[in-house]
Parts: structure tokens; sequence; C-alpha cells
């Protein structure tokens, strides 16, 4: 009996100015069904090295990445992240930690952001 596996493709293109920082990023995934790029601001992109037991890992913002968005960015892809963790060890505990952890971050963001405001 063969087993079918499917395969998807994710493209990203990555625009730099001349001192390499990026000015424009895009990305395209086979399962998405959008026929163009789809654009974004910033990117974190990790892959697990087995052999060396390390994270490798790519992360990109381009110049129009506002502060306010990094934090949004930034608080999201921990709570992704608490989740994923969870799914992978059921370690409930440390989902709520690392949870709380997140919500504090951006709390305190939002914290800075009225005090910057006020000056």
């Amino acid at each position: 009996m063969t087993t079918i596996m499917h395969q998807s493709t994710i493209h990203i293109e990555v625009k730099t100015d001349e001192n390499r920082i990026p000015s424009a990023i895009s990305w395209k995934a086979s399962d998405t069904g959008a026929a163009e790029n789809q654009p974004a601001r910033a990117m974190f992109l990790s892959f697990w090295d087995p052999a060396d037991k390390s994270a490798l890992r790519i992360d990109l913002w381009t110049k129009e990445m506002m502060v306010d968005e990094m934090a949004d960015f930034f608080y999201q892809t921990l709570m992704t992240m608490a989740d994923t963790y969870g799914r992978a060890t059921q370690y409930a505990d440390q989902v709520e930690d690392m949870k709380n952890f997140a919500k504090s971050f951006y709390a305190r963001f939002r914290e800075k952001q009225l005090q910057q405001n006020k000056a």
C-alpha cells in the first residue's frame, strides 16, 4: 500500500536597500489559494537542527514596521508559541506561565507607550 503524502511550498521574498536592510517582505504558500504574494512587515522563521540541538532562525522587519506593530507581533507570537508548546507537551502549567509572561510583556509595553505619549 502506497501512502500519498501532501507537499506544500512556502515562498518568501525579501527585498533590501543598499545597506541590506529589508525594504519589502512578501510570501506565498501553495495551500492558501491566494494568487498573489502577500505583503508582510516582519517575519520570524525558525528551524530545529537535531544534529546541533539548536534553533536556526531568521527574523526580519521592514523600516515601515511601527513599534506598536512590533509589540503586537511579539505578543501574538508568544501566545501562539505557548499554544504550540501545549499541544506538543500537554504541560498546561508551563503554557500558562508563557501566556502570563506574554500578557505582562504587552502590558508593560502599553504603559511605556502611555508614558511616552504624555511626555
